[in-house]
C-alpha cells in the first residue's frame, strides 16, 4: 500500500482534499440527522463528494467519519455500528480514490473531557481503536486524527492508531489567534507544544486545520517549522474567516483568492495543502495549479 511519504518524495508537495459536510447537507442532509449515517443509508451521495475531490485532481481525500467515534455515534442510536460505519467510510473513499489517490481514515474529537472525569482514558482508547480498526479494515492508506484542542485526547487516538496498524499516522490541532495575538487551542496549547508531544508519540505528519484561513496558517506553520524542520506538515485552512452574510456564515475567499497564497505557505514550510470550511472542488483544482506553479 502506498504510504505518504512515498508520495512526498515523488511529488514534493501534496493537495489534499477539501469540505465535506457542507456538500452532505446540499444533498439533503437534516439538521437532527448523523452525517455518518449516510455511509450506510446513502453511499451514493457519499461517494459523489469523494469523487468530485478525486476528479479535482486531490492527491489524498479525507473519509465521511470525523464523526464516527462511539461517543458521537451514541445519540443517534448508532454506537454499536462503529465498527461497520467507519468501515463503510473508508471503503466509499477507496473505491472513488482508486489507485492512485490515498484515503485518510477521518477521526475527529469525540466531544468527552479527561480533565472533566466526562470520560476515562481507556474508555476513550478503546472507543477510538474500535473506529480506527474499521477505518483501516475499508481501505485507508493512513489515519488522520484531525481538529484537535486537547493533548491528552490526541495522544490517546494516535496510541489507538499505533496499536492497531503499522500504517501513518497524522494529527492535527485548531489554532485561534488570542486576543494577546499567539495562536493557541481551545485548551491554551501553542504550536510548538503540539510539535513536541507529537513528535514523542510517532506522529508521522503533523499540521493544523480550521479556526483560520490560509493567512493565519502561514504564520502557524512558521512557529511548528521553528520547533521541528524535518517532519512534514499538513494544513487544511479555511476558505477565509467566516462572515455573517443574510444570517448565515459565509467563508468568502474565492479559489483565486485562496491559491494566491498557497506558494507563501509552501514556503513557510507546509509539504500536504488542502481545503476545510468552505473550499470546494474548485478550490482544490486551482491549489494544484498553484502548487505546480511553485514548482
Amino acid at each position: 500500500m502506498t504510504t505518504i511519504s512515498e508520495k512526498l518524495k515523488e511529488k514534493g508537495t501534496l493537495v489534499s482534499d477539501g469540505a465535506w459536510g457542507t456538500f452532505i447537507h446540499q444533498k439533503g442532509l437534516r439538521s437532527d440527522e448523523c452525517p455518518e449515517s449516510w455511509n450506510l443509508t446513502r453511499p451514493d451521495d457519499i461517494y459523489d463528494v469523494a469523487l468530485s475531490y478525486v476528479n479535482a485532481g486531490a492527491d489524498m481525500i479525507l473519509t465521511n467519519s470525523f464523526g464516527g467515534s462511539p461517543f458521537k455515534l451514541e445519540p443517534y442510536g448508532l454506537k454499536g455500528k462503529t465498527y461497520e460505519v467507519n468501515k463503510a467510510a473508508a471503503e466509499i473513499s477507496r473505491r472513488a480514490a482508486g489507485e492512485d489517490v490515498l484515503v485518510l481514515g477521518s477521526v475527529g474529537p469525540t466531544g468527552k473531557i479527561l480533565m472533566m472525569g466526562e470520560v476515562t482514558e481507556q474508555e476513550l482508547f478503546e472507543g477510538f481503536a474500535e473506529q480506527i480498526r474499521g477505518l483501516v479494515d475499508g481501505g485507508a492508506n493512513a489515519i488522520l486524527v484531525e481538529t484537535m484542542s486537547d493533548m491528552d485526547e490526541a495522544r490517546t487516538a494516535i496510541r489507538a492508531a499505533k496499536s492497531i496498524t503499522d500504517r501513518e499516522v497524522l494529527c492535527t490541532f485548531t489554532f485561534n489567534l488570542t486576543p494577546a495575538g499567539e495562536y493557541r487551542t481551545m485548551m491554551g496549547t501553542t504550536p510548538a507544544e503540539t510539535v513536541e508531544m507529537l513528535v514523542q508519540e510517532g506522529a508521522d505528519v503533523l499540521g493544523a486545520n480550521c479556526g483560520n484561513g490560509t493567512a493565519g496558517m502561514i504564520e502557524i506553520v512558521k512557529q511548528i517549522r521553528e520547533a521541528n524542520s524535518q517532519i512534514p506538515v499538513l494544513v487544511h485552512a479555511n476558505a477565509g474567516m467566516p462572515v455573517l452574510r443574510e444570517g448565515k456564515s459565509v467563508f468568502p475567499e474565492t479559489p483565486d483568492q485562496m491559491s494566491a497564497q498557497i506558494g507563501e505557505l509552501i514556503d513557510a514550510g507546509a509539504d500536504i495543502v488542502g481545503g476545510c470550511c468552505g473550499t470546494t472542488p474548485e478550490h482544490i483544482t486551482r491549489m494544484i495549479q498553484a502548487v505546480r506553479k511553485k514548482k
